[in-house]
């Protein structure tokens, strides 16, 4: 019986665009040379299955434990899903990602047959000054006018912008064209899915001269032309805290729900019969849980399954977490 809290090993995987703080900030263990843009903390997808850290189903993948054990995974949940619905990532985009955009689950079928449609949500945890977000098309923004500013390298006047703040949630539907950063490091919840069309690279050439391969038709057609700018949900998460649990919705989609949860003193969790997620997005503390108590601290993704009873947190002053869970 999968009644335990799972912690997996994190997949980091390099990037043209990553930096190092994913170790230096997040106490992931980086190589001692390169850049990293990723860490898959949750993954069933078939480009990788999350591994189980330890306790009784070390070295077991999340592929088997949804084989064997997707209803106390899962719950209620489980008929609905052949694989783990949710790909959870921590991101450090200290260059820039593409201008890009998912398609959704209709639109993949033909444009990339055996992918999933690619819906997510970001929550900033880093920020510098020169830090941008792009999210979403400017009022007006048609094919044509896109197509013209492809050719004539201009593509971020047609998208809306801001500067993220730490604790900035941003929900992206599929089909909306987005990128991100100059420092930006962050947590991100999405279909499970690989599915990314580039629409422009920033002219950005490696080491020999080659620029990254771009999906300009491929991304023109999964567009969403009527989805505008697209502007951040706001949480205290930048504020001190050191009182009682409080929580915050952010997300409601058919795909999961997001929540900012910050507590400074003991609060009970889970035992609701619901697989949920919890991120820890900042400080310390204790999990009490059947298999006895686990240390939470920053940069772990832990996966709470359905069958799991009511636990008890200690945080160790002002603990803050991101949960995610499937919709009822």
């Amino acid at each position: 019986m999968v009644n335990a809290p799972l912690l997996f090993t994190s997949y980091l995987r390099p990037m043209v665009w990553g930096g190092r703080r994913l170790g230096d900030r997040l106490g992931k263990p980086l190589p001692a040379e390169g850049l990293f843009g990723e860490a898959w903390e949750l993954s069933d997808h078939p480009s990788h299955a999350s591994v189980v850290q330890r306790h009784s189903f070390q070295g077991k993948t999340l592929r088997q434990l949804m084989e064997q054990y997707a209803g106390p995974l899962l719950g209620p949940a489980a008929p609905r899903h052949q694989r783990f619905p949710l790909l959870v990532k921590l991101l450090d985009a200290w260059d820039w990602l593409s201008v890009q955009v998912h398609p959704d689950d209709e639109k993949v079928k033909h444009l990339w047959p055996g992918e999933g449609g690619k819906t997510e949500a970001w929550f900033i945890l880093e920020a510098t000054p020169e830090s941008k977000i792009y999210a979403g098309l400017l009022p007006g923004v048609d094919e044509s006018q896109l197509r013209a500013a492809l050719a004539q390298g201009t593509v971020a006047e047609c998208l809306h912008s801001f500067t993220p703040q730490p604790g900035d949630c941003l929900f992206l539907q599929a089909g909306t064209v987005h990128a991100v950063g100059g420092g930006v490091l962050m947590a991100e919840v999405q279909q499970t899915s690989d599915a990314t069309f580039r629409l422009f690279d920033w002219n950005r050439k490696d080491a020999q001269g080659n620029a990254r391969t771009l999906h300009i038709e491929e991304a023109l057609a999964a567009i969403d032309w009527t989805r505008g700018p697209v502007h951040p949900v706001k949480t205290p998460f930048a504020q001190p805290w050191t009182g009682p649990m409080r929580h915050q919705v952010l997300v409601r989609c058919p795909y999961f729900t997001m929540e900012y949860i910050e507590g400074g003193e003991c609060f009970s969790w889970g035992g609701t019969g619901e697989m949920q997620i919890l991120m820890v997005l900042d400080g310390r503390g204790t999990l009490e849980g059947p298999a006895g108590p686990e240390e939470l601290h920053r940069g772990q993704t832990w996966l709470l399954p359905a069958a799991l009873p009511s636990l008890q947190i200690h945080p160790e002053g002002a603990l803050k977490l991101l949960l995610s869970r499937l919709p009822h």
